[in-house]
């Protein structure tokens, strides 16, 4: 398994949640695209919270079958619709991630591929 190596400098906001930024080591990379909160049947149900969960539950089932886990992780890319609680979303998230911290941009869009999506993620891991 690669490193991932996290960088929080003094001078800027130290959050548990996210790493300002990461260093991977360079070698094989699992790029994951988004993941709506979807089940096996590609069904999306419930809120921003239960869709964000699954959405991360997908992640993880992705990295598992790429032989990593939540730490390989570098950079996590979160599209929220316009209009849903960003807070809830963390919340539900943080039940899922865990403390793995990795670099992660949100972004707030106008609507996702699908209309009754709240939260599409993707991920960058370092497979080393």
């Amino acid at each position: 398994m690669s490193t991932v190596t996290h960088l929080n400098p003094p001078a800027l906001h130290s959050s548990p949640a996210y790493s300002q930024a990461t260093v991977a080591v360079a070698g094989r990379t699992l790029y994951i695209g988004g993941q709506n909160g979807t089940d096996a049947e590609g069904r999306i149900s419930g809120g921003i919270a239960e869709q964000s969960r699954q959405a991360l539950r997908n992640v993880l089932t992705l990295l598992a079958a790429a032989g990593a886990g939540p730490e390989q992780v570098a950079k996590l890319t979160v599209y929220l619709a316009a209009g849903v609680d960003p807070a809830q979303a963390y919340a539900a998230s943080a039940e899922v991630w865990g403390p793995h911290p990795s670099a992660v941009t949100v972004l707030l869009v106008a609507a996702l591929g699908r209309p009754e999506a709240l939260v599409e993620i993707e991920a960058v891991a370092a497979l080393g």
